[in-house]
């Protein structure tokens, strides 16, 4: 089992734990160092999980040292969590990348059999392939959520790539992938033939200018998703504090924080992975902020996933050609769509499907204009 590859913490790394206050997060979590043995997985609830493999990265050949991260994580006070968490360490990269592959889709598989949600930290973006396959494995649909500047769509490189690793995806068989929505892109680092392709698969895509003006609407795609990244190359210099290894435009510390928090209240999640991290000071304080917010959310969420429509109130717009349903939560307060089909079904069946939104669509529909993520996964699923 390649959980048993991995690598226990070093003892640099928690050499100060033992003078800080114990109500931190590093005395309050279990931890695989070589004093103790791998933790307990039976009714763990999230892992952390350390990576370095660079070999297919598309942008830098560099590596990050989980362990900077580390520092900063446990030291930071929880909040009022009844989670239990764990940091299993690090996973050795394999003798060729595509060995590293293998072990984290084992490892994938192995948690998701037991509802653990991993973080994996580090590595470059092709990191995301094998945990796309874990759901090839289940043969479950899965939908992909990309925090990135670029959809990574390129198709310059033979091998997958972390520039290339969704055209893989969606070539692989079997093709599990339902949809792939991508958070903060901007169009000077996506090519005309990405964009092209994101239309015709009726992909989703939220610009960066959209996700500043108002990162709500981006909760949504979250709250569908299975298995979301985060690419450290979204995020502007300010944020890291370090113009030469920083973008002039990209998303800022607090939005970053929010995303990952949407990502953690979302009940379907079953992976996250965080990658292309710059090697700076702040940028370890970030990283550690947003995993806190992540696990902040996880303990907030609301278990409304899959919806019971009895409970929600029901909203019915009629548009020029169709009528359309609407759901919300008077708990959270959070909207879906229904997505109806029965235009190839006898007239006593239909099909339903419901799709997170926001109260935006719903006001929009009122306005006889049909919301762009429902036209989306109509064409897509039917």
């Amino acid at each position: 089992m390649s959980l048993e590859l991995l690598i226990p913490i070093e003892r640099e790394t928690l050499v100060g734990l033992s003078l800080l206050p114990k109500q931190i997060i590093g005395k309050n979590i279990s931890i695989h160092s070589k004093a103790n043995e791998l933790p307990e997985l039976k009714g763990l609830q999230i892992a952390l999980i350390g990576l370095n493999e660079f070999r297919n990265s598309y942008y830098t050949n560099t590596s990050y040292d989980v362990n900077q991260f580390r520092k900063v994580f446990y030291e930071l006070y929880p909040g009022n969590w009844n989670l239990k968490i764990a940091d299993l360490g690090d996973l050795p990269n394999g003798e060729k990348a595509e060995d590293t592959y293998f072990a984290i889709k084992e490892i994938g598989i192995h948690l998701k059999k037991m509802n653990i949600i991993p973080i994996f930290i580090g590595g470059s973006h092709d990191l995301l392939f094998p945990l796309y396959q874990v759901f090839q494995k289940f043969d479950q649909l899965a939908n992909i959520v990309s925090v990135d500047r670029s959809y990574d769509f390129s198709q310059e490189d033979e091998l997958i790539s972390g520039r290339s690793y969704m055209s893989r995806i969606i070539m692989d068989k079997p093709n599990v992938l339902n949809n792939y929505t991508n958070i903060g892109f901007q169009t000077y680092f996506c090519a005309l033939e990405e964009k092209d392709l994101m239309e015709k698969l009726y992909f989703d895509g939220i610009r960066l200018g959209q996700v500043l003006d108002d990162p709500a609407v981006a909760e949504p795609a979250f709250r569908d998703a299975d298995i979301v990244g985060f690419d450290m190359k979204c995020v502007s210099w300010q944020a890291i504090a370090d113009p030469l290894k920083g973008q002039p435009n990209g998303i800022d510390s607090r939005t970053i924080c929010r995303l990952t928090r949407y990502a953690g209240i979302s009940d379907r999640i079953s992976f996250m992975g965080i990658c292309e991290i710059p090697s700076t000071p702040m940028t370890n304080q970030l990283l550690a902020q947003m995993i806190w917010y992540f696990i902040e959310g996880v303990q907030y969420r609301f278990e409304e996933y899959p919806v019971n429509t009895n409970d929600f109130s029901k909203y019915s717009v009629t548009l020029s050609d169709q009528i359309m349903v609407f759901y919300k939560s008077e708990n959270s307060q959070r909207w879906w769509m229904e997505l109806t089909n029965n235009s190839h079904l006898n007239n006593k069946t239909k099909t339903k499907a419901l799709l997170a939104c926001t109260e935006k669509d719903y006001q929009e529909a009122t306005h006889d204009k049909i919301p762009e993520r429902w036209y989306n996964a109509m064409k897509r699923i039917w």
